[in-house]
């Protein structure tokens, strides 16, 4: 798959749902990063509702491709 046709999807590479992970895929990203700007920006603006988001993102997201 090309990198304009990528579908944002949950991911494998998960520690709650994969939303993260996910995110991190579609940008191409690490991870961890992406996982540590949704912590930084959740704990520090009381105008985004962080726990909100993920849990429509975990829901809203396909599952992840099955791993091989």
């Amino acid at each position: 798959m090309t990198d304009q046709m990528r579908e944002l999807r949950r991911s494998n590479d998960q520690v709650i749902a994969g939303v993260c992970g996910g995110i991190a895929e579609w940008l191409g990203w690490p991870p961890f990063r992406v996982r540590i700007i949704f912590f930084l920006v959740s704990v520090l603006s009381a105008a985004f509702p962080g726990v909100l988001v993920y849990l429509i993102l975990w829901f809203l997201m396909p599952e992840p491709y099955p791993e091989d």
